[in-house]
């Protein structure tokens, strides 16, 4: 597929924007997946470029939150040991579902994984945390199910890790967002792999996206760090506005 400076006008801007807020509360896809889309990459094409230009913004952002001390490494760990295996399944069942079934789940799951970014509450910061068998196990099965979602789908992963480590182990939004990092990467390496052999990844606009998607995630995670999500949100919101129509719009 040939690559045109249309596309890199739209997919370059808003794969720095998505990596800026996804390293701040999570949700970058939905702005990254529906840019590669709206710049006409089939969905399979789109989601496996989205992965390698993400993984890297995810990557700088998840060095900056373990440099910083915000990361629980061992419940990180344990999603990421479910997140594998299922970003994996996930993204060969992609490779398997028809073009225009994956433009309906997604033209639902955006809205939906932008309310769920909205109604999110920032959880206040605890001294000390009961970490128990339990809690392990069901970090586990948080990264499994999150993973397949991201593998096959994407979109709001890291808000929904984000909401997971709030609610199961009690992490403040912040530490829960560092964590969310390392199992991000982790489901996104895996779902690029399958995307990898399945030749699902436009190299020659997915690597420039990665570049800008680098400097995204090191200026987002400083902001997370520094002053939380919330003044990003009204922003990406605008954003998914637009980009929503423009899906529907294409679809129709």
């Amino acid at each position: 597929m040939a690559v045109t400076a249309t596309m890199y006008m739209i997919v370059l801007p808003l794969c720095f924007v998505a990596a800026l807020i996804d390293a701040i509360g999570g949700g970058g896809g939905l702005i990254s997946l529906p840019a590669y889309m709206v710049a006409g990459l089939p969905t399979a094409l789109a989601s496996g470029s989205n992965k390698l230009s993400a993984s890297f913004g995810t990557l700088i952002a998840a060095i900056k939150f373990l440099r910083s001390k915000k990361v629980l490494l061992v419940p990180a760990l344990c999603a990421v040991a479910g997140a594998i295996p299922g970003a994996y399944l996930g993204a060969e069942l992609l490779s398997h579902t028809p073009e225009h079934i994956m433009r309906l789940v997604i033209l639902g799951v955006i809205p939906v994984m932008a309310l769920v970014m909205i109604l999110k509450r920032n959880a206040p910061e605890r001294e000390h945390l009961e970490l128990t068998k339990t809690k392990y196990a069901l970090c586990f099965l948080t990264g499994l199910l999150i993973g397949l979602y991201d593998g096959f789908c994407g979109p709001g992963t890291g808000t929904l890790l984000i909401m997971g480590f709030t609610w199961i182990v009690g992490m403040d939004t912040v530490t829960a967002s560092g964590s969310a990092k390392i199992v991000n990467l982790a489901s996104n390496i895996s779902a690029l792999l399958s995307h990898a052999l399945n030749g699902n990844i436009l190299f020659a606009l997915a690597v420039p996206a990665m570049l800008c998607a680098a400097a995204g995630g090191y200026i987002g995670s400083a902001l997370a760090i520094k002053k939380g999500a919330k003044f990003v949100r009204i922003v990406m919101m605008c954003m998914m506005v637009v980009l929503i129509v423009k899906l529907l719009i294409d679809y129709l």
